[in-house]
């Protein structure tokens, strides 16, 4: 073996054009393996921040329940004050933790008092919500990026709904909403800020302050539909999910509550996986034809090295259709596999939780 490696060794110093040319393509063709695969992280890792950082929080807590019921806002499956006061406490006692945010969620109508159309509500405290949210407020096209905008009295509506009823920063509108006993009550609002959508579900709701949502629904002191928490460090996502879950909803526990990731709340296995396939397929085409042409011009030109005891050998590179295709199927596979890690945590959602907000 020894002295098969010393031969192979001396050939490749003896034929340098042949070994540079070749290892040069090699050498090419990891380099653009490498960068996919990071690329393909960097946008999963943008992807996330935007889901995390703009509306949904790294977990959520809910009542038991809420999150099968969570396409019609279930006041009635609410977190109890009882219920929030021990999730506050847990909270506050995990290191790991930086913020939180209460929230009241609900569905209602939205009116500019000429034209009316759905609106989904997130009810928060401005300054909690943006400490957990800290792409909440850059999200705004309109209005001062600040949590005063969202103040008392004051709404942020989503871009899309402004440019179907023709609002703007200032107007007054009225929210109407139905209550947890049925009655339906009205509130009017200034429009204090406009919301640029974002990706994922959540990402076209509006915003208004809890006392108002409070005031809206009749709704007593202290019940909320969810907390969200920021952490200090994504990469703890797992272990203090299972902190809150040993402490809230562990053996012996009468809370009645459910942990929820950023991952089972957001429905995207399939983007990942499609993503990467489409990816690989495109650039097997591409890399196909700018092949084949490269091999084309190799052909006219005519290069020529020695070899052994011959001199002026011409190289004349050919591939088989069999190989184009081999080769294709590696490159697919390998963008397969640079999304397998986004998709493998997606895959570990509920199909209800996958369809809630869309």
């Amino acid at each position: 073996m020894r002295n098969s490696l010393k031969i192979a060794l001396r050939n490749l110093l003896r034929y340098r054009r042949r070994t540079f040319f070749t290892l040069g393509l090699i050498t090419v063709g990891m380099v653009f393996v490498f960068i996919f695969v990071s690329a393909t992280g960097s946008f999963k890792d943008m992807m996330v921040r935007n889901i995390t950082d703009s509306y949904l929080g790294h977990i959520q807590i809910h009542a038991k329940g809420y999150v099968e019921s969570i396409e019609n806002l279930p006041l009635q499956l609410n977190l109890q004050p009882r219920q929030v006061a021990t999730i506050e406490e847990v909270v506050n006692e995990t290191q790991l933790i930086d913020f939180y945010s209460k929230r009241i969620k609900f569905g209602g109508a939205f009116s500019n008092f000429e034209q009316t159309t759905n609106i989904r509500l997130n009810d928060v405290d401005p300054e909690a919500e943006t400490r957990t949210e800290p792409l909440l407020l850059p999200r705004l096209v309109a209005g001062e990026r600040t949590a005063a905008s969202l103040a008392r009295g004051k709404i942020f509506v989503p871009e899309l709904l402004t440019k179907g009823l023709g609002v703007k920063i200032g107007d007054t509108v009225v929210v109407v909403a139905t209550n947890r006993d049925g009655s339906v009550n009205g509130k009017t609002f200034v429009i204090g800020g406009i919301l640029a959508s974002a990706t994922g579900p959540g990402g076209r709701d509006g915003y208004i302050h809890i006392d108002d949502a409070r005031e809206l629904l009749r709704m007593p002191d202290g019940e909320i539909s969810e907390i969200a928490i920021r952490l200090k460090n994504l990469s703890e996502l797992q272990q203090v999910s299972t902190v809150l879950q040993s402490k809230l909803t562990g053996a012996g526990s009468q809370s009645n509550l459910e942990i929820h990731t950023w991952e089972k709340l957001s429905p995207f296995f399939n983007l990942f996986l499609y993503e990467g396939l489409l990816l690989g397929v495109l650039g097997s085409l591409l890399g196909t034809m700018v092949g084949l042409l490269v091999i084309a011009i190799l052909n006219s030109v005519k290069i020529t090295f020695s070899f052994g005891q011959q001199e002026g050998v011409v190289l004349a590179p050919t591939i088989a259709f069999s190989q184009v295709i081999i080769i294709s199927a590696l490159v697919v596979g390998v963008s397969l596999l640079a999304t397998l890690q986004p998709a493998w945590k997606a895959s570990r959602m509920e199909p209800i939780d996958a369809l809630q907000h869309i």
